[in-house]
């Protein structure tokens, strides 16, 4: 098997992970909770903020307002992607970010969601 091909496979099998993260200004800390089913879409969200694209419009201004710098972007609970062990990853995840909402509370003056 060519090294192309070897590469190909590991990337296949490799298992993604899915979980909760959270985008945290470092200025007022103020947070946005979100989930996702694979981590390593999380750069489309710091993409989606300097396009100036993101559907949350509070945030959006405000990255704006102090810029890149003053936002951490991590992951805040992970879980491997295991069709067995979650054969409804979307619910599971909404579960997850329930809890963290819950716990974190980033509403009005303390977060970005809604």
């Amino acid at each position: 098997m060519d090294r192309k091909a070897e590469l190909k496979m590991q990337y296949k099998e490799m298992k993604t992970e899915a979980g909760i993260y959270q985008i945290k200004n470092t200025k007022n800390g103020k947070i946005f909770i979100g989930s996702t089913r694979n981590i390593k879409t999380l750069n489309g969200k710091r993409f989606e903020l300097k396009a100036g694209a993101s559907y949350n419009k509070e945030l959006q201004r405000e990255w704006n307002e102090y810029g890149e710098d003053a936002f951490v972007i991590e992951m805040v609970e992970t879980i491997k992607v295991d069709e067995e062990k979650y054969p409804n990853l979307k619910k599971e995840l909404e579960k997850l970010e329930e809890k963290w909402l819950e716990k974190l509370q980033p509403f009005g003056e303390h977060g970005y969601n809604k």
